[in-house]
């Protein structure tokens, strides 16, 4: 397609001569600023895959794919039942009944807070990976008897709780006297903390062995919910008839993970998506200084344009000069922004404590976004887009002054000089 002469006038015209260096200095910021374009829309858009694809993992692996809840202020009665039956579907993983009661957290210096009092057994805490795996002091060993809770780091540190501290829940459902209704309050010793890596987990839900949680809410032999693992978490679907048919409409109802969580992956996948746009503005703005810069550079060799006509160039062999010209910038931009954005991916950690270091202050806040460190998963996906998108843009970039330059008559371009 390009001919050993077009390559070696391209090559030429690449290289600035004395008195040409403005033009060079043009297309240069113009490969700069592809390149950080580039480079910026697979960073951003990497991030926001990987917060996206983190996110619902770790909330996946801490709630389950499938749950049964009954309705507020009711229980799943004969819960066990129901939890062998859904363990003998060929689709389920495990099978875990909670109880789950809304209390307020209170320390011995008086520090309170709102939080989730989760009842669970402890076999069951055990298979839920992300509290069992990650406990950071204490044992779940000592998660045994009436007067057991394990707390998160969140909490943990807020309130600088240790193993062995009390913690006090308080729950508003008391029971109803002549002098009104006096809150259930039970102080209970931390035996273990945990780091799940979701600020909401950290910060204010708590454990009880499920016997202690049914006597503090009063819910005797009684689940508030039952939650599902499946082999295949998109499968929903085919088990959904399944586990209605095990319970009672009027007490409980089955939620999925898709509708458990579809406000927060909706919001994430249109920021996503609005933020390959905007980003892309950065590219395209780019792609303007190589249309400026091959226009500068036609005006700049029109009389060389003429000589080239005249000794027997065809306006295709010029036209694909100055394609190659442009595609030069605009290739070598989307080539060196694709590494800068995938070292720094790839690096992210190390260059978020490199700058929190320097600045003092906080880059990725958990209280803000959910997770505790910053995602560095490269979606590659995403980056064959951005690539595509660069590319594009700039092989564009390069047609109409291309065209112009093919057009110029060389008659009228001698007879301007």
């Amino acid at each position: 397609m390009f001919g050993t002469f077009e390559r070696m006038v391209a090559g030429r015209y690449l290289r600035a001569r004395k008195g040409e260096r403005f033009v060079s200095i043009i297309a240069i910021f113009s490969l700069v600023g592809i390149a950080l374009g580039v480079a910026t829309l697979i960073v951003v858009t990497s991030v926001m895959s990987g917060f996206q694809t983190e996110l619902v993992s770790r909330i996946l692996g801490a709630n389950g794919h499938v749950a049964i809840e009954a309705y507020a202020g009711l229980k799943i009665e004969s819960y066990r039942d129901v939890v062998v039956r859904i363990r003998a579907l060929p689709q389920v993983v495990s099978a875990t009944p909670v109880l789950d009661g809304q209390a307020l957290l209170t320390t011995a210096s008086g520090a309170s807070r709102g939080g989730l009092v989760r009842g669970m057994a402890l076999a069951d805490l055990r298979g839920l990976r992300p509290v069992a795996d990650n406990i950071v002091d204490g044992s779940l060993d000592a998660f045994v008897g009436d007067d057991a809770i394990a707390i998160g780091v969140g909490l943990a540190n807020a309130y600088r709780l240790r193993v062995g501290d009390p913690l006090t829940v308080i729950s508003p459902q008391g029971a109803a006297t002549a002098f009104g209704t006096i809150p259930r309050v039970r102080a209970y010793k931390v035996v273990a903390v945990y780091d799940a890596g979701l600020s909401e987990w950290n910060n204010s839900i708590v454990f009880l062995p499920l016997p202690a949680a049914q006597a503090f809410f009063q819910k005797a032999d009684g689940a508030t919910g039952i939650e599902i693992r499946m082999n295949d978490p998109n499968q929903v679907d085919a088990i959904g008839p399944a586990l209605r048919s095990l319970v009672d409409p009027r007490t409980a109802y089955v939620r999925d993970w898709r509708h458990a969580n579809d406000g927060l992956i909706g919001v994430l996948q249109v920021q996503k998506d609005t933020m390959f746009i905007v980003l892309g503005m950065i590219v395209l703005v780019a792609a303007f200084n190589v249309v400026s810069s091959l226009i500068m550079l036609v005006k700049d060799k029109r009389a060389d344009i003429a000589v080239l006509r005249t000794i027997g160039a065809s306006s295709g062999a010029i036209l694909r000069i100055f394609l190659m010209c442009g595609a030069f910038v605009g290739v070598s931009g989307t080539l060196i922004g694709t590494a800068i954005g995938v070292a720094f991916c790839s690096n992210i950690h190390a260059i978020q404590h490199a700058i929190e270091r320097m600045t003092g202050g906080e880059v990725f806040s958990s209280s803000v976004f959910m997770l505790t460190q910053l995602p560095n998963t490269i979606d590659w996906g995403d980056v064959v887009r951005v690539v595509v998108l660069g590319l594009a843009l700039s092989l564009l970039a390069t047609l109409y002054p291309s065209w112009r330059a093919a057009r110029t008559d060389p008659v009228e371009a001698l007879r301007g000089e």
